[in-house]
């Protein structure tokens, strides 16, 4: 049986797919989704709490590694046989470089109603794969525009830092870190305490998103729903494969996993809407929250632990 987080968003699917009154206000949306990244923050940088170590960092370098690397590998593919613009190349392959802040709340949900370990450091991946990935799909689509290199790096950095859910996730991380379960559970505790039933509200609300893109089904992005349903096991297969050669625990290699399979919502089309503004975000939307997403939730993860089983 799914884990209930799963259901709230198989429900908004199929209320949006009957096309259902049924909906979330925006600044409703906006407040779980903060809320959200906040206590993703908060659970990791608790978890890091007095563990601390100079020996995470090759861990957490490849990890920055794997998420700069797969907006270079999927660029041309984007580019050649899904045969989308430039702009829009650019913005698949930062969304699909990016990470699923969702997809990872569903996968440590799942990590931890079965037991599997997970080590502290696994929120962190989010921010180390966001950066990168939003970072060299911006420079590709300057370079392909002619710009020198030192042009096309510029400004990336405030770009990426400066987003809210980088914010947010790293923010709660530091405070996390700084004060521990226990000093700071007068006010963590209540965030962590509702984390199932955050999570459960911004499914509902993905599950309607994930409807509303696909009805009516867009047929003339034949390419494109093809590529965003066929790319995540092959991008589950490098973190998996990244995981393993890491050593890490079954937890969390499940969790590096689903991130290299998923692909962003939140980050990138804000990153992309500013620095690409010829790209067009609904197509993003469309694969990344259409097809992907569902894919993960539904499939995928179960999917990524059989595969994870089977290494031993």
């Amino acid at each position: 049986m799914p884990d209930i987080v799963v259901m709230f968003f198989l429900l908004g699917l199929l209320a949006g797919l009957v096309k259902s009154d049924l909906t979330i206000p925006k600044a409703a949306y906006d407040t779980l989704s903060l809320l959200l990244m906040l206590t993703i923050g908060l659970k990791g940088g608790m978890a890091l709490y007095g563990r601390l170590d100079w020996s995470l960092v090759p861990e957490l370098l490849s990890v920055a590694a794997l998420g700069g690397l797969i907006p270079l590998a999927l660029m041309p593919v984007l580019r050649r046989v899904v045969r989308l613009s430039a702009a829009d190349s650019a913005s698949l392959a930062a969304h699909y470089g990016s990470v699923s802040a969702g997809t990872f709340a569903v996968a440590l949900a799942y990590a931890e109603a079965r037991d599997l370990a997970v080590g502290a450091e696994v929120t962190l991946y989010l921010v180390m794969m966001e950066l990168p990935a939003i970072m060299v799909a911006i420079a590709l689509y300057r370079r392909y525009r002619g710009a020198e290199p030192g042009e096309a790096m510029r400004g990336l950095w405030h770009e990426t830092l400066t987003n809210r859910g980088v914010i947010l996730l790293a923010g709660g991380v530091v405070i996390g870190a700084m004060y521990g379960p226990l000093e700071g559970a007068t006010v963590t505790d209540l965030f962590t305490g509702a984390f199932k039933a955050v999570l459960a509200l911004f499914l509902l609300e993905m599950g309607l998103t994930a409807a509303e893109t696909l009805r009516p089904l867009p047929w003339r992005h034949w390419r494109l729903l093809a590529f965003a349903l066929a790319i995540p096991p092959v991008l589950a297969l490098t973190g998996l494969s990244l995981g393993h050669a890491l050593g890490l625990p079954k937890g969390s290699m499940l969790i590096l996993t689903a991130l290299a399979a998923s692909a962003s919502y939140i980050a990138a089309p804000a990153a992309m809407r500013t620095a690409v503004p010829k790209a067009n975000i609904g197509l993003a939307m469309l694969a990344s929250l259409g097809v992907t997403f569902p894919f993960n939730v539904i499939i995928g993860i179960p999917l990524y632990h059989q595969w994870s089983e089977w290494l031993g």
